[in-house]
């Protein structure tokens, strides 16, 4: 097991720590958030080929498409772009209608199991090792994560992990960097259109995800590993839509 070098202690040298470790071997993974434009930047500046992908949900706001441009302008980079399965997402709206993520939470999770961490799983076969926008003030569910995790043999880094909102706006501001144009408009945090708002003042950063949602855990599956009954009857759910030999799970079973 490779051990992060001891002396590494700032977000800067965690990504030069990761080009140099992984190479072609490595991706950034971003929804453009202003955590995920920080860490790309800082990539950038080290190799400006390193790659760069996105998933697009089939759901994403203009906004986003927006702010892959912007990055596209800024930077020159690729944006690779990863989409679900055209035959899952037919079954499952099929089955359970287009907006199938408003009636309960085990049909939400199923949702973003087919556009998101399915997809996501498919795309990461091909890497050794990706990087990631989390901070732990984002949620509860992130306090615990390790900066560097080595539970599986994809390596999954988050550099920004213990910055905090003001340490990311800090640094977009001194480095002018793009910024998502739903920030101006009181969003948080941002993913698929039909499945986010604007936060209120007081609210939690990720209020803003799957809000009707009262007591659930405010993530998708990629990030977090939920328990219980709801995971159960996602698995049910999903078995019911895909090949079960076809496993490219992320978040929800162990292995990547």
């Amino acid at each position: 097991m490779i051990e992060v070098r001891a002396h590494l202690r700032t977000a800067q040298e965690i990504v030069a720590w990761s080009i140099e470790e992984y190479g072609r071997d490595l991706a950034v993974c971003t929804s453009f958030q202003k955590t995920g434009a920080v860490i790309l930047d800082m990539a950038l500046r080290i190799d400006p080929t390193v790659r760069v992908f996105t998933l697009d949900t089939g759901r994403l706001p203009d906004e986003t498409y927006q702010m892959i441009e912007m990055i596209r302008d800024r930077y020159g980079v690729q944006v690779e772009t990863v989409s679900p399965e055209t035959n899952e997402v037919e079954a499952m709206v099929t089955r359970y209608g287009p907006n199938l993520f408003r009636r309960e939470v085990p049909l939400r999770m199923l949702c973003c199991k087919i556009r998101k961490v399915r997809p996501l799983g498919r795309k990461l076969k091909g890497f050794r090792a990706y990087m990631v926008g989390l901070r732990r003030g984002q949620n509860p569910s992130r306090a615990a994560l390790p900066q560097v995790d080595h539970s599986s043999e994809l390596v999954k880094i988050s550099p920004l992990l213990d910055w905090s909102k003001q340490e990311v706006d800090e640094y977009i501001a001194q480095n002018d960097l793009p910024v998502h144009p739903l920030y101006e408009q009181s969003y948080t945090s941002i993913g698929c259109g039909p499945c986010t708002r604007a936060t209120l003042p007081g609210e939690d950063e990720r209020a803003g995800r799957w809000w009707w949602e009262a007591e659930a855990e405010k993530e998708c599956g990629i990030h977090f590993t939920p328990n219980g009954k709801a995971e159960r009857t996602v698995d049910v759910l999903l078995r019911e839509l895909v090949d079960p030999a076809e496993d490219f799970e992320l978040g929800f079973d162990p292995g990547l």
